[in-house]
């Protein structure tokens, strides 16, 4: 038996090979598996050394983990500088946060630069409930994330709450945030 060393490279191209469900398939796993660490990592934390603690760490996580994403999102689509909110909400649209969704919003007003997304199913407050952990108030941490994420894109755009746990939840959605482009290109 020999060993077989792959490269990155080499995995691109078996990748490449796949049956294209079946690598949507594979994809939606392994941003499941992103997800699914962040959340035992936050309980590990959070059982150690408390809430608080944990929480800090995690948005600490995400507010880095947001920048990436906009780099490598801006170098993947070949966008240098936004020029209007459907191009800052399409690559919104494609971070791991908003693909894990398993429903989701979004409304663009292009004329007044103005993005709103809305999560309506959510997996992780979904999956704390069932886990009789009660909902968690993550607004500070997406907020911290998305502002981080808008930043990265564009410093020209503001990112506003509309609702967020621990806010009373809507009944038809979990949360909801604004983006605006402070200067609209015309």
């Amino acid at each position: 038996m020999s060993e077989k060393i792959l490269t990155y490279e080499e995995d691109f191209e078996r990748l490449g090979k796949m049956d294209l469900k079946k690598l949507l398939e594979l994809f939606m796993i392994q941003i499941k598996n992103i997800w699914r660490v962040d959340g035992l990592y936050f309980q590990g934390i959070e059982k150690r050394f408390g809430v608080d603690s944990a929480e800090e760490i995690d948005r600490e996580t995400w507010s880095i983990l947001a920048k990436i994403e906009a780099r490598d999102l801006k170098k993947l689509y070949s966008i240098e500088e936004i020029r209007n909110i459907r191009e800052f909400m399409e690559l919104l649209l494609n971070t791991s946060w908003a693909i894990y969704q398993s429903k989701k919003s979004y409304y663009i007003d292009e004329e007044n630069g103005i993005g709103v997304f809305k999560v309506i199913s959510c997996r992780v407050q979904e999956a704390r409930i069932k886990k009789g952990l009660g909902v968690f108030p993550c607004k500070n941490v997406r907020y911290i994330y998305l502002r981080s994420f808008a930043e990265a894109v564009d410093p020209n755009i503001e990112v506003e709450v509309v609702t967020c746990p621990p806010d009373e939840k809507p009944p038809d959605y979990w949360c909801a945030w604004r983006f605006k482009l402070k200067k609209v290109y015309r």
